[in-house]
């Protein structure tokens, strides 16, 4: 058993409450611009100063009084990610009230669940089809007294229905509000089963961002920037968000990830948070473009210098003269270009969700971009591990945040324990009794290793961990994410429970498949199931299996792989909101083609 804890930089007081820094930031610094939101269609931005901000809080939670909720309440927050979002959520917190996030994305059954297990008295929504569909399961939720719609004013009516509320109504609840309360129950995507209910209180978000932002001062500061386009359903986005304002940096929403490059553009952010997928797809483009272009050599040469850049900035000699001077050339010639598609201005980023890969971690540092990997659940407030910038190590996500403490239990798996630690599962004790131990350590279900500088490496799920007939585990996340990294690849699940040996289901990146097409003098629109032998693609996803098993022992090697025929989806079931596949989904919807594999 290792351990390694870091003490914490800032401790929470009982009275404290996520709605104060709007308050001392309206107070210290009024004419800050704390948001800026995208303008109506051939206008200009609109700045948000902290004043502005904290005065729109007070407004909008006014009219939640009016409408009656009262402190402890929970209401529902259905919406993509725009800073109606973010307002209502302060509202909500400001009115003494509960946030119960709902992915816009999320089917009937999976919001009526929410709705009715959390006992949301009041929902807001963005659209006209999010109200039909809360309106087709309204007989199934007692609770339920109010709705109201972004798309249709609901702002302008809280703000209208609450004038009549004196504004000390809001001072008396804010002050009624204490650390130890509830402040959110954000429901688990749900990679498995229904999904879980994870309590947050005010003291664990806070203790987290609070004891973060210190050790992350070239994202969170004043005069930092970023455009967060995550759905703020996910508690990784939402941590951005309180961190913003912790900070007193500046931030603007984006829903239209289509739009994502030119949004990027026109913000120009100092900083941006997302997943390992859209990472992937950056430098999976512009290698697409490069050999399209004829450059393909060129790009090759960049990215392994790249590569090799990052890596010897982790040495004590650091990088040589040779290798500085193709650095310096490359950057003009390539590490600019993709430098200016993320706005020109961002050097950092943060990923998480699911592991980057050093590859990756590795290239985007060698062309000016360093991601600073972190790890955490939704139990965990997210945050739990992060690379810093003065403590990085590529290919870890990290050592734990200044007041957690990491465990590696005998089995592997990864406990964690500190003040973000959620208070359980809404309303499902036994769910708690098995995910918090009787001295307060939380299992996260994942298996990792401490080193003797305490960077955490996630080695797998524990329920993901594959045990063939001759009794070899295997953790199918090292495979998957080395075939993932192939540009014609989108996703990648191992399978082979129980089986004589290890095969794998590919699905085709559908933005990188008309480039190859092309270059096979094959028709762009050609469909991927008459594809699925062909023997030139073939070979080069055999490829990109031969890289990934170099990375495992003969016995853990992929021996089998199927092209599917479609790309797995959240429409379709098999993705969760943030991009994590559901594998019981992906092994029911084509156990005939697994079994396939296995036969004879």
């Amino acid at each position: 058993m290792r351990e390694f804890s870091v003490p914490p930089i800032v401790t929470v007081g009982d009275s404290a409450n996520l709605t104060d820094p709007v308050w001392d930031n309206a107070a210290a610094a009024p004419e800050t611009v704390q948001f800026i939101r995208p303008g109506a269609a051939g206008q200009a931005p609109v700045e948000v100063t902290c004043r502005q901000f904290r005065d729109e809080v007070t407004a909008v939670a006014r009219g939640l009084v009016a409408a009656g909720v009262q402190p402890g309440d929970r209401v529902a927050l259905m919406s993509r990610t725009r800073y109606e979002w973010t307002l209502l959520d302060y509202a909500i917190w400001a009115a003494g009230a509960v946030t119960v996030p709902i992915y816009e994305t999320s089917s009937a059954e999976q919001a009526a669940w929410i709705l009715a297990d959390s006992g949301a008295v009041a929902c807001v929504v963005e659209t006209t089809a999010h109200a039909t569909l809360v309106a087709g399961v309204r007989d199934r939720l007692p609770d339920l007294t109010h709705l109201w719609q972004i798309d249709l004013g609901a702002v302008d009516d809280l703000v209208a229905s609450g004038a009549s509320v004196d504004p000390t109504e809001i001072d008396r609840r804010r002050a009624g509000r204490h650390a130890g309360d509830v402040a959110t129950v954000i429901y688990t995507s749900g990679t498995t089963g229904r999904p879980k209910g994870c309590v947050l209180t005010h003291r664990s978000m806070y203790a987290d961002i609070a004891n973060a932002v210190p050790v992350l001062p070239n994202l969170f500061r004043e005069g930092a920037s970023t455009l967060l386009f995550l759905p703020l359903a996910h508690a990784f986005a939402r941590l951005i968000q309180v961190g913003v304002v912790q900070a007193r940096a500046t931030m603007t929403h984006s829903a239209d990830t289509k739009n994502l490059v030119a949004d990027l553009q026109a913000f120009r952010p100092t900083f941006v948070l997302s997943v390992p997928r859209v990472f992937e797809k950056v430098y999976n483009g512009a290698k697409q473009k490069a050999e399209a272009e004829g450059k393909g050599t060129i790009f090759a040469r960049a990215e392994a210098v790249a590569i090799a850049y990052s890596e010897a900035l982790e040495t004590s000699r650091g990088p040589g003269l040779a290798l500085r001077t193709q650095h310096v050339l490359f950057d003009k010639l390539v590490y600019r270009k993709l430098r200016a598609a993320l706005g020109g201005r961002c050097r950092d980023a943060i990923s998480g969700g699911a592991p980057l890969g050093a590859r990756l971690g590795h290239f985007f540092r060698g062309i000016g971009v360093t991601i600073y990997e972190g790890y955490g659940l939704t139990e965990t407030s997210p945050a739990a591990t992060a690379n810093l910038p003065s403590a990085i190590r590529i290919g870890s996500v990290g050592r734990p945040l200044p007041g957690v403490t990491v465990r590696i239990d005998d089995d592997g798996e990864v406990l964690i324990t500190g003040d973000l630690v959620f208070q359980g599962y809404w309303r499902n004790e036994s769910a708690t009794a098995e995910a918090i131990t009787a001295d307060g350590w939380f299992r996260t279900g994942d298996l990792g290793r401490l080193d003797d500088e305490g960077y955490l490496t996630i080695t797998g799920r524990k329920k993901e961990i594959i045990v063939t007939a001759a009794g070899k585990n295997v953790a199918p996340a090292v495979l998957e994410d080395q075939v993932r990294a192939h540009p014609l690849v989108s996703q990648c699940v191992v399978v082979g429970d129980r089986q004589p040996f290890i095969a794998a289901l590919v699905t085709l990146d559908e933005e990188a498949l008309p480039t190859w097409l092309e270059g096979a003098g094959l028709p762009a629109d050609t469909p991927v199931e008459s594809l699925r032998d062909n023997e030139a693609l073939r070979a080069e996803i055999q490829g990109a299996i031969d890289t990934a098993n170099q990375a495992v022992s003969r016995a853990e090697a992929i021996k089998v792989f199927r092209i599917l025929p479609h790309d797995f989806t959240e429409a379709t079931g098999e993705m969760t909101p943030s991009l994590k596949v559901k594998r019981q989904v992906v092994h029911k919807t084509y156990a005939a083609e697994i079994a396939d594999i296995y036969r004879g």
